[in-house]
């Protein structure tokens, strides 16, 4: 089979939902601190499509990676200035590869109040944080992701990397258009038998996905020093 063959793909991340499920999953992870467990996505997208290609049966197109869309939260530069610098150090440094491109939407954070019903703030007047930010809006960009790059005219398959089942729509979404072939992929945990695998509204018809262990995990590991 001729490299003309081959699918070009588009790998769609959630990144957190990616992140912080292997990392609540696999033992080498879930006593560590999550920082030292980051995802670098170029490694993710070609352990991906290494693990997808050697379960394909014979005679079946392998997959070749044409890009990695990275959807992750942005902390606040004022509420977590350290946060801020790293996170952007991080795209900085995973979009040396032409391959990915990094798309960052801010944190939403909750704010403490007072009696009259307006922010309280601190005694150098900022607003007072309460609790931890959340994401906002990732998963809508995942799925619009999902629908744009199937109808890309050099995207022949998508590979959606999540467990959120909010996204479960955005698979049935790409198989009603029939532009582009949609596959997904979990985490699993072979020894416990284990995984988060996000499936289409109809199940009735098979969606392929791809399971990736622990040493798929920690191969994916981004070992660079964010200070």
């Amino acid at each position: 089979m001729g490299a003309s063959d081959a699918l070009r793909t588009a790998v769609i991340m959630d990144y957190q939902n990616v992140h912080l499920t292997g990392h609540g999953l696999f033992s080498s992870a879930k006593f560590r601190p999550r920082h030292e467990c980051l995802i670098d996505p170029l490694l993710f997208a070609n352990c991906l499509l290494d693990q997808r290609n050697q379960r394909q049966r014979p005679g079946f197109p392998p997959a070749t990676l044409s890009r990695v869309l990275v959807y992750r939260g942005q902390p606040s530069s004022e509420h977590d200035p350290d946060g801020y610098a790293r996170n952007q150090a991080q795209k900085a440094q995973w979009e040396r590869d032409p391959r990915v491109r990094v798309t960052l939407r801010p944190l939403k954070y909750l704010y403490s109040r007072d009696q009259s019903g307006r922010h309280a703030t601190d005694t150098n007047g900022q607003k007072i944080v309460v609790g931890p930010p959340r994401e906002k809006g990732v998963d809508v960009l995942c799925a619009l992701a999902c629908v744009r790059e199937a109808q890309a005219e050099d995207i022949d398959l998508v590979i959606l990397a999540s467990s959120d089942s909010d996204l479960a729509p955005a698979l049935d979404e790409v198989r009603h258009l029939g532009t582009a072939k949609i596959e997904t992929c979990c985490w699993y945990d072979r020894a416990a038998r284990v995984g988060y695998q996000l499936h289409p509204t109809d199940r009735s018809r098979p969606m392929w996905n791809t399971q990736l262990d622990e040493t798929t995990f920690k191969r994916t590991w981004d070992m660079t020093t964010y200070s």
